[in-house]
């Protein structure tokens, strides 16, 4: 059996892996450097495009990131967070383009206005109070807010055709909104990655178990096998640091780690599904991301949307994501994924979320067996005129959300990005969804921060990081200047002015 030696290793090659070794190798360019990908190539699964949101979520459309209480207030402190950790990504992206790591930001980016769409008095006044208080804080202030027919057919030309004069509308915009293709950046910052000798990117190959092991010179290093899947070779990596990036699949390699910290967690699998528009005559007069109030009951992931996207370079049109229930963990993943996830130490934690997210199951259930014809009047919300001739069904992403205990209940369900780590710092990964991509590189200056606590307190990685991304170390939530200063450099660099 063959071994290999690397000082990083990334599980998965998505969009985090690639973050993160894109980070690590600037800061210390001598760290070895190692990828695996059991699929054909990389950004294949939740970052790919058609799995993945593309939003580039930044809580100026999403409304379940703002939600109401039963008094009636509205919470704008995670749309706050989202937006100042979006703003952390444009920024180390600008930053990649500038220094020639990435190429023209049009091949993975585009702007695209983000809006907010309800209808019915009660979803109208949430609109109306959410804008008020977001417009208060810098970080939205450019937010505008219409009920007026004229305006809204401004923005949204092709969702106000074929309506009634006296439906009760509202609409609030964000012109400098971005859609990201995450597949195409992600295989781009690889690519950037693997012109570096000290990079190595295995694809097809599987990790089939990691332990940990303790040797004489108190070096943690962890052993790692891995099975070639084409021609069934397997050899084991020895790796001083191993990050789970694999998106539904972190969770069976972390529960396999058997970290300390690992314990008690669980998954809850969502899947999903787009209508794709095949008419260009309609992709045509449609060019805004335009999001919903999602269904109660509804996880984030299928919060409503009609949404410009460019996917390789070419627009269109999807409507959704139509949620479903599935026990797969990943696209390609296996119906015993979530059985094999069951551990003495998250039994209880399983079990009492089942038990308390019934509606939730039977509302996954439900979408499951959606006709065409019913699906379509879901899109009729959005497009009144819309012709079931024009739209097709497919598959969209696999997320698994995070179960954790919790004393209240045994069990609670999570929505979000959560990282693992390990005590010592030689294991970290990230579970969970939406956001997600948006708020890669935040995600992973926190594993910075937890896995290389001291090198990140060194001044040349002070240093690199202040250059790669200005805002680091102070609050664009607290500092308008400071928002006001970066946001003007990274919109102006990435094409979002």
């Amino acid at each position: 059996m063959a071994h290999l030696e690397t000082d990083i290793l990334l599980v998965g090659g998505g969009i985090m892996s690639a973050t993160l070794g894109t980070l690590l190798h600037a800061l210390d360019p001598s760290l070895t450097i190692t990828m695996v990908e059991q699929l054909a190539d990389v950004a294949l699964e939740s970052s790919d495009a058609l799995n993945n949101a593309g939003t580039g979520h930044a809580g100026y459309c999403e409304l379940n990131y703002t939600p109401q209480a039963d008094d009636g207030n509205i919470g704008i402190q995670r749309a706050l967070n989202i937006n100042a950790a979006f703003e952390i990504s444009l920024q180390y992206w600008a930053h990649l383009v500038e220094t020639g790591a990435l190429p023209s930001p049009n091949r993975f980016m585009t702007k695209t206005p983000h809006l907010s769409f309800v209808w019915g008095e009660k979803n109208i006044a949430f609109l109306r109070q959410r804008v008020a208080q977001l417009k208060q804080h810098h970080l939205f202030a450019d937010m505008q807010y219409s009920e007026t027919p004229e305006q809204l057919q401004a923005w949204m030309p092709l969702m106000m055709a074929n309506r009634h004069h006296d439906e009760s509308l509202a609409a609030s915009y964000i012109g400098h909104g971005a859609d990201i293709d995450f597949g195409a950046l992600t295989r781009y910052m690889v690519r950037y990655l693997q012109s570096s000798p000290s990079f190595t990117l295995l694809k097809q190959t599987k990790v089939s178990n990691l332990t940990k092991v303790k040797n004489r010179a108190k070096d943690n290093t962890w052993h790692v096998h891995l099975q070639d899947l084409q021609t069934k070779h397997k050899q084991t990596v020895k790796a001083k640091f191993v990050f789970l990036g694999a998106g539904g699949g972190a969770l069976p390699l972390l529960q396999k780690a058997n970290i300390d910290e690992s314990k008690g967690y669980g998954g809850f699998p969502v899947s999903g599904q787009w209508l794709i528009c095949h008419n260009e005559a309609v992709i045509a007069q449609h060019y805004a991301k335009v999001y919903g109030k999602a269904a109660v009951g509804a996880p984030p992931m299928s919060v409503p949307h009609l949404d410009t996207r460019v996917i390789n370079g070419k627009r269109a049109l999807l409507f959704g994501p139509f949620a479903g229930f599935t026990t797969k963990f990943l696209k390609g993943g296996s119906k015993l994924d979530l059985a094999k996830s069951l551990k003495l130490n998250n039994l209880k934690a399983m079990i009492s979320v089942g038990r308390h997210n019934m509606d939730l199951t039977k509302y996954l259930i439900k979408e499951t067996k959606q006709t065409h014809a019913q699906r379509m009047n879901a899109l009729r919300d959005f497009l009144p005129g819309a012709n079931a001739n024009d739209w097709t069904l497919e598959n969209a992403g696999q997320r698994v959300q995070i179960i954790k205990n919790s004393e209240e209940k045994w069990g609670k369900l999570e929505f979000g990005t959560e990282i693992v780590a390990a005590k010592d710092g030689t294991l970290a990964a990230l579970l969970g969804a939406s956001p997600g991509a948006s708020v890669s590189v935040q995600a992973m200056l926190d594993v910075l921060q937890r896995c290389f606590k001291d090198r990140v307190a060194e001044a040349d990685w002070q240093y690199k990081l202040k250059a790669a991304i200005p805002s680091y170390g102070e609050s664009l939530v607290d500092n308008a200047e400071l928002l006001k200063r970066v946001r003007q450099h990274t919109h102006q660099t990435l094409g979002l002015m």
